[in-house]
């Protein structure tokens, strides 16, 4: 459980900031993931606008996300940008797609003013590990990282179809920096959406922390108009800080 606030720098990162750093350890002893059928989205680059309130200042800035795929292999490059400071978060996906879905190898994170981390998937010993740190879990199928995480989701929700509905939950376990944590999405259920490129319906989806952890809640609104693709994903803390990002464009 954390016991202070993250810096600014943290609270931006793209689809999967909300995993918690210090959880209990779960090494070598995770539940087998359930093996959900999965149909991947085309590959395209999301251009999002951000707007934020930290500390009851608000702020703004932006985040691209390259998605690309083929061959029985993906990757995800992301980047995020803050108001005055610049580039403060680099990540990295990269994998291949097996029986359920994707398959990261190796996960890479470049925070602002820090080293950069990488998580390793060894495949061929079933082994995850970190850079920041001594954890290891074994891989039973179906991991993912907190780059990966939200494209698994959507690769789930465009396989599911009807079934992707209010009240369901899907789940996986996903590794950050340091360690591995279980995570819960439920969907909500069509929300309007306002966006740049106009009024979009789209798919609420929620994974909220545990009731005594101070993990953020992240929700995301897929819109299946196009392709299940992210148009709106929000960060909260219990707090009232929060910062919500916008699709702005889209590029094939």
């Amino acid at each position: 459980m954390r016991t202070a606030r993250a810096p600014l720098f943290t609270l931006f990162l793209t689809l999967l900031l909300a995993s918690g750093l210090n959880s209990p350890v779960m090494a070598q002893g995770h539940e087998t993931a359930t093996k959900y059928a999965t149909k991947l989205p085309p590959s395209i680059e999301l251009q999002y606008s951000i707007k934020a309130k930290q500390s009851g200042l608000p702020l703004s800035g932006s985040a691209s996300v390259k998605w690309q795929t083929g061959d029985q292999k993906y990757s995800i490059i992301t980047e995020t940008h803050a108001m005055l400071v610049g580039k403060i978060l680099d990540a990295s996906s990269v994998g291949n797609i097996d029986d359920f879905g994707l398959a990261p190898d190796k996960f890479v994170e470049k925070r602002f003013r820090k080293p950069a981390t990488t998580t390793s998937f060894e495949r061929d010993s079933k082994t995850l590990r970190f850079s920041a740190s001594a954890e290891t879990y074994v891989l039973k199928g179906g991991e993912q990282d907190r780059t990966s995480a939200s494209w698994q989701l959507i690769a789930i929700a465009r396989a599911a179809g009807d079934a992707f509905k209010a009240g369901t939950e899907w789940k996986m376990l996903v590794a950050g920096r340091r360690d591995a944590d279980p995570w819960t999405f439920k969907v909500v259920g069509p929300e309007n959406i306002k966006t740049p490129m106009g009024d979009m319906l789209a798919i609420h989806v929620s994974k909220a922390p545990p009731a005594d952890s101070k993990d953020q809640q992240l929700d995301l609104w897929l819109a299946p108009s196009l392709e299940w693709y992210p148009v709106r994903l929000k960060f909260s803390d219990a707090d009232g800080d929060y910062v919500d990002q916008v699709l702005e464009s889209l590029k094939k």
